[in-house]
């Protein structure tokens, strides 16, 4: 004997009828109808922040695709010049590539600038103003080296005390500095405080660390 889930098996679905089809295309089409209505109606309602939506959509998009475009012309424009006052060794278009430019490069060009005319204000600004550690504090290393005559060993430490980390590139370089003006001084104290410190550092590089025991 059949099981009853065996003879469900056998039952075919019932076929619509011609009137059940129509009865379903009606409702389809009354369906469409008023989800249209509702879509007319939401335009309607919404159209002044459609519209307003669809326009800052499009202002954002061109704004950055201009904004893309305009970056990409100013770096390639800053290179040309860049290599146009090296080749020239112009350090007044350096200078204004550094003052209208940003970051690293503004860094370097004002740094070569300095170095084309030796004009101590530009290495002054670099040391104060520069937008990179590395150049703000290679730039304080050369106006010590300038000035250093005129300022006392408290005066250089203090100066210098930005470079006091091994963040900066110039940490040793800065500390050995710092001694050395110490030991010009006669303050043979606070010159071998330093001098210690450079000596003991397992990260010191050698040759930083060898002056520093010949001044010990």
């Amino acid at each position: 004997m059949a099981t009853i889930l065996e003879r469900n098996k056998d039952i075919k679905p019932k076929k619509k009828t011609y009137q059940e089809h129509a009865q379903d295309a009606l409702y389809r089409e009354v369906w469409e109808e008023v989800n249209n209505d509702k879509t007319v109606e939401f335009l309607k309602k919404y159209s002044r922040q459609l519209i307003i939506a669809a326009l800052a959509l499009l202002i954002i998009v061109t704004g950055v695709q201009i904004g893309i475009r305009t970056y990409r012309a100013n770096k390639l424009a800053v290179a040309t010049n860049y290599e146009t006052a090296i080749e020239n060794v112009d350090a007044n278009a350096l200078a204004g590539i550094a003052k209208n430019s940003r970051g690293a490069t503004s860094d370097l060009a004002l740094f070569q600038a300095y170095l084309l005319d030796k004009d101590v204000s530009k290495i002054e600004d670099l040391a104060n103003n520069g937008h990179t550690r590395d150049f703000r504090d290679l730039a304080k290393i050369h106006v010590v080296s300038i000035n250093g005559d005129k300022m006392t060993a408290a005066d250089v430490e203090k100066y210098l005390s930005d470079t006091n980390t091994k963040a900066s590139p110039f940490y040793y370089t800065s500390r050995l500095i710092v001694a050395q003006k110490y030991l010009a001084s006669g303050d043979r104290d606070n010159a071998n405080k330093w001098l210690d410190k450079i000596i003991s550092d397992p990260d010191c590089p050698s040759v930083i660390s060898a002056t520093a025991q010949t001044l010990k």
